[in-house]
């Protein structure tokens, strides 16, 4: 009972929030739009600026089949909004901040409302179009990785790895394919997707055929995926793993798989441990009774916990979850909310490799922050070419 009270309170504290912003933002949106349209009328201004600016939440609302196609639309259109929420935050107290010290310089301020207004309108316009350009066109990442271990072959692995994809009703089939075709272009020998397949809601994914995309993905011994915290809280974990299954994709739920001379450890995400009675199972656990003479390849989706992972005897711990904060500056934020947001870190022995993601969360928008694939060269101490050439890193770290 205490913990339903909690998360009421808790959505009635964010609602009063949002409020308080987006009363801040329409305040601004209003004085300007007085200012170019002196004939609007604020009985339509209100209604439609709240609906707008709540678009997103009126979408996440299980409404009936009948009125679905109109929810997805709304959240669509709130996603966008979001994106302009955020540039608002930022730049508008900046802008009062500017209104004032003019104030008291004893400047004329009777056109700084229109001029103000049409600098942030263009520099909103080039925000989205340049955060649009990052969400869209991805780059592939390099990542040679030395173990000093051996899988019983000659010749190095190559990996590659996506995580966030966010599949739903903004990042759909198209941008689908081109992962598809960019991954199977490296001829991977494994494929791992490291959590967030989904949004939220499998309804799209099902809806659109996507699983029937994402089965022509190719590797030698397997594509393999583990949950991220967005597919708890669509809440059709069975149905998605059974599905996955069914086109020949392994969601590891603290599961380890024996393949390429190496193992796979999927972890459960971090949300199981307050969302399922069981939790999910320690690295200790996962790891016990393998022969760590071998290659350990570790999924967790949420970049936690490396001491342990790599006290336990993980060589390569894969990651995503922060989108490296997707829109600037929210990368400060993930910059100190983990050891690692994003990029390389070596850890004892272990490497450790966060991506952004490859689709977002939200706006299709970001800013100091890419779309992304992964793709690893994996050189054990039997590979020819880890003996006879010397391992170059690239740093991704900026």
């Amino acid at each position: 009972m205490m913990k339903i009270l909690r998360m009421l309170a808790s959505g009635l504290v964010m609602l009063l929030v949002l409020g308080l912003v987006n009363f801040y933002i329409g305040l601004h949106l209003w004085v300007l739009l007085v200012n170019w349209l002196p004939g609007i009328h604020a009985g339509v201004f209100w209604p439609l600026f709240l609906l707008i600016a709540f678009a997103y939440m009126i979408g996440m609302v299980p409404w009936p089949k009948a009125v679905k196609p109109a929810a997805r639309l709304f959240k669509v259109i709130g996603s966008y909004y979001l994106a302009c929420m955020e540039f608002a935050i930022i730049v508008l107290p900046l802008t009062d901040l500017l209104y004032w010290v003019l104030g008291l310089m004893g400047v004329e301020r009777a056109a700084f409302t229109s001029k103000a207004g049409t600098t942030l309108v263009l520099l909103l316009a080039i925000f989205l179009i340049w955060g649009s350009r990052n969400a869209w066109s991805t780059v592939v990442r390099n990542h040679p990785i030395p173990i000093d271990k051996s899988n019983g072959t000659s010749a190095p692995l190559t990996i590659a790895v996506a995580s966030d994809l966010h599949l739903g009703n903004i990042v759909g089939n198209r941008h689908l394919r081109r992962m598809v075709a960019e991954m199977n272009r490296m001829q991977p020998d494994l494929i791992l997707l490291a959590g967030d397949v989904l949004d939220d809601s499998i309804e799209p994914f099902i809806r659109n055929g996507m699983s029937e995309e994402i089965r022509k993905l190719k590797a030698r011994h397997g594509v393999y995926a583990v949950l991220g915290n967005h597919e708890y809280y669509g809440g059709s974990i069975k149905q998605y793993t059974e599905l996955m299954d069914s086109i020949g994709i392994k969601v590891l739920q603290d599961d380890v798989v024996d393949t390429a001379g190496l193992y796979i450890v999927g972890r459960k995400d971090k949300t199981a441990e307050s969302m399922e009675a069981g939790g999910r199972k320690s690295v200790e656990s996962l790891l016990e009774g393998l022969d760590l003479s071998r290659p350990v390849i570790m999924m967790d989706h949420q970049p936690t916990g490396f001491d342990i992972a790599a006290k336990a005897g993980v060589d390569v711990l894969l990651s995503g979850h922060t989108h490296r904060g997707q829109i600037a500056p929210n990368h400060w934020i993930t910059r100190r909310l983990f050891e690692l947001d994003w990029g390389y870190l070596r850890k004892d022995k272990m490497h450790v490799i966060v991506s952004s993601g490859y689709g977002t969360w939200g706006p299709p928008i970001r800013l100091a922050s890419r779309s992304e694939l992964i793709k690893l060269e994996v050189r054990l101490e039997s590979s020819k070419r880890y003996s006879e050439e010397p391992v170059h890193g690239n740093p991704v770290l900026i």
